[in-house]
């Protein structure tokens, strides 16, 4: 079901302008397919729910959800065209004082950021304690929210493991903060595990680019043998002179590959796409001969590292997205697609094309 309301935000999120509209097509799913609620219902699900704070009359938040009688959840929502921030969390704060709700959700249909009382009770933190992206679902956290759901509901049980979710979720983010662009102290305290030398503002710049670098092989390392291991692909081993000699970056190659790449961003998605095109064609050849290089208009797949010999181009940097395959006269065929998911629909042709090179 949460696959199924992800693909729903992704194909209609372009026609989504108003706050009404996103309650309609994405925050009133989310509460009857997840959460597993009856929207119809008043006794289950109550709009535009009204509890007057002090001198605060007539203020709304736009559900409240009530289990055994009780108002356990609030949730206020913002147009899908905003960026969700706490401070559209006003009438959360208030009403969550004045409630026996201890749990509050922050929606734009799209991030949904979960809020508790773990800081100061009957307060609602200024954190969440958990936050679901539909656009990029963390299986790991389905079995806490699952807790929520009508049928479950074990609040107790999510509230006791509210603060270890805070801290991993926050942890999380700092993490992948740092592998898309590293700090200065995280750039420092890794530069330190492996260079004797004294940190001077030559060794940071050439660091700053040997840190950028390691992280994204990492990454891509890390999906590539989850991938396989999906496909029940080979997995090569890859200590030949050829593949040792790729994994190794001195600083003058670091330089010049900065300086290629200025004004080119690569980002996860492309990395990630990338995967999977490597992970399909490697049952062709040995995954260190498929390569990548970015460039300012597509992200290229190639054989070999060789222009000549281009298995797919990802064309990302725009609002509707392409895969480019390539036929036996080399001639490049964009395909459009919604998800990355659709990239092993081209299983056949992406691997026709690496068989047509060796």
């Amino acid at each position: 079901m949460k696959a199924a309301l992800a693909a729903k935000v992704r194909q209609q999120r372009g026609v989504i302008e108003t706050e009404e509209a996103t309650k309609n097509a994405f925050v009133m799913p989310f509460i009857s397919t997840i959460l597993g609620y009856d929207v119809f219902n008043p006794m289950e699900v109550v709009p535009e729910f009204i509890a007057d704070v002090g001198l605060k009359k007539g203020e709304k938040v736009d559900y409240a959800i009530v289990k055994d009688g009780e108002v356990q959840i609030l949730i206020e929502c913002k147009k899908s065209t905003e960026p969700v921030k706490i401070e559209h969390a006003s009438q959360l704060f208030r009403y969550f004082a004045v409630t026996n709700a201890k749990i509050a959700i922050l929606t734009n249909g799209e991030m949904y950021q979960f809020f508790t009382d773990l800081d100061a009770p009957n307060k609602m933190d200024a954190k969440p304690f958990l936050v679901l992206d539909l656009n990029d679902i963390d299986d790991s956290l389905i079995p806490e929210l699952r807790k929520l759901s009508k049928d479950v509901f074990d609040l107790d049980s999510i509230i006791s493991a509210a603060g270890e979710l805070k801290y991993i979720g926050e942890l999380k983010r700092t993490l992948a903060a740092q592998f898309h662009e590293p700090e200065d102290e995280w750039i420092k305290f890794l530069t330190a595990r492996v260079y004797s030398g004294a940190y001077t503002q030559k060794v940071r710049e050439q660091f700053t680019t040997l840190v950028t670098k390691a992280s994204k092989q990492f990454l891509n390392d890390q999906v590539n043998e989850r991938l396989k291991k999906a496909l029940g692909a080979p997995s090569f081993a890859q200590n030949d002179e050829a593949a040792l000699a790729a994994s190794v970056t001195s600083a003058p190659v670091a330089d010049a590959d900065l300086a290629a790449a200025d004004g080119i961003v690569t980002t996860l998605e492309e990395l990630e796409g990338y995967q999977i095109v490597r992970a399909i064609v490697c049952s062709e050849v040995k995954p260190s001969r498929v390569a990548q290089r970015d460039s300012k208009s597509y992200f290229a797949v190639l054989l070999d590292d060789n222009n000549r010999k281009p298995i797919a181009r990802l064309h990302f940097n725009r609002t509707e997205k392409y895969i480019g395959i390539f036929g036996a006269d080399k001639e490049e065929t964009r395909v459009p697609i919604d998800s990355l998911e659709e990239i092993y629909e081209h299983t056949v042709a992406l691997r026709a094309t690496v068989s047509s090179y060796l």
